[in-house]
């Protein structure tokens, strides 16, 4: 009877209002509900004061000219405010692209210098870290254009001629491009891409077999270089250099004097968090790693490629990813100097008489797109980086 009595009282269900699950259940879902409230009412006052004003809230303005030129695109005024948008992500691609290889490449080199046995070498790296991440980004921005471009660099009359390579003034950098289709040299490059991927994996399983180095990065590259260059001459492809006509350069391509200060600013800034980045990553590294690098008489650079760096960069893949989408939003502080950004076209766009709530809403769309799709690339990686414990 006993037992019976005991199985019956455990047994016994608690009411739902004192239910600690159902409590929590409740709670949310009228947190979700007062959001979502607030939000509707929200946008209920917004179409009714654009009813009132007579403002349009739908996407027609996407439609309607431009109005204005973006700087250093041959993009008609007449042409649709669409078109304008299309160009004006494509200039905010262009810049957070060449940042993010640049800064990985310089914040990388930075934080290893920061672990140099060279004191000159170590105290400058620190230097450049703790001055330049302790500087708002907006002044390196107006910096980079008022200091360094319009100040330092020279008149076109006076311009820096590298060689024939590279003519700078406070005009733009004027750099060597290539004549023919860039659909057809991405083309390439993503069959040698391939390729050296291919080859790569080919030289780590038989260094898995053979136990020999595998230097996968060397025949990688190797391989990627020659389809390069048998692709290039193939398909007719041509070098266009530049040079000083008069007033302006011509050949080549031109870097504008904005996009060139926008993408030093970021550059320098970025590269001196992922440094810190790099040097922490380093560190958390066992250091029976370093030594037994040493054991088997691998020199400086054998051991920082081959051992130290592949297990740092496992460590610092999502911070870094966070630089990266840093990076891509801090290119808006463009707009300040006059960048033709995502960002500067919404501005000119609603300056213009287009409706400021669509337009900006479909801006934040966007950067939200890029963001995702950065973030799916770094967890990608950092899933296929990650170390399977067995």
């Amino acid at each position: 009877m006993r037992g019976k009595l005991v199985t019956g009282a455990t047994s016994a269900r608690v009411p739902f209002w004192r239910d600690v699950r159902v409590l929590q259940w409740v709670l949310q879902l009228v947190v979700v509900a007062l959001v979502v409230a607030f939000i509707l009412w929200l946008y209920g006052n917004y179409v009714d004061n654009s009813a009132e004003q007579n403002i349009p809230t739908d996407f027609g303005f996407l439609d309607n000219p431009a109005n204005f030129q973006i700087t250093g695109n041959s993009l008609s005024q007449s042409a649709p405010v669409s078109d304008a948008i299309y160009e004006g992500l494509l200039n905010t691609l262009r810049v957070s692209v060449a940042g993010i290889i640049a800064a990985t490449i310089l914040g990388t080199l930075v934080g290893i210098a920061r672990l140099s046995n060279n004191w000159l070498l170590r105290k400058l790296a620190t230097v450049y870290v703790e001055a330049v991440r302790n500087v708002p980004l907006a002044l390196f921005v107006v910096a980079g254009l008022l200091v360094v471009v319009l100040g330092v660099f020279p008149t076109i009359q006076d311009a820096w001629d590298l060689a024939g390579l590279s003519i700078i003034s406070n005009r733009g950098v004027a750099v060597p491009w290539f004549d023919g289709s860039g659909s057809g040299l991405l083309l390439i490059g993503l069959v040698g891409i391939i390729l050296a991927w291919a080859v790569a994996r080919w030289r780590r399983s038989v260094s898995d077999r053979t136990g020999v180095l595998p230097r996968s990065g060397l025949w990688g590259g190797a391989l990627f270089l020659l389809v390069l260059i048998v692709g290039w001459f193939a398909l007719g492809y041509s070098w266009s250099l530049p040079e000083i006509d008069g007033r302006q350069t011509t050949g080549g391509m031109r870097i504008d004097p904005s996009f060139f200060a926008l993408f030093f600013a970021l550059v320098i800034y970025t590269a001196s968090h992922i440094a810190e980045i790099v040097r922490g990553s380093i560190q958390a590294v066992p250091k029976g790693q370093g030594e037994a690098a040493d054991a088997v008489a691998l020199s400086g650079f054998q051991r920082m490629w081959y051992v130290i760096l592949p297990q740092a960069f496992r460590i610092a893949i999502p911070p870094v990813g966070n630089q990266y989408l840093n990076l891509t939003k801090n290119s808006s502080l463009g707009a300040a100097i006059g960048f033709y950004d995502l960002t500067l076209v919404a501005q000119t766009t609603v300056g213009n008489g287009s409706p400021a709530v669509p337009v900006f809403a479909l801006t934040m769309i966007i950067y939200i797109g890029i963001s995702l799709v950065t973030s799916v690339i770094v967890n990608i990686a950092n899933r296929r980086f990650t170390l399977v414990e067995r």
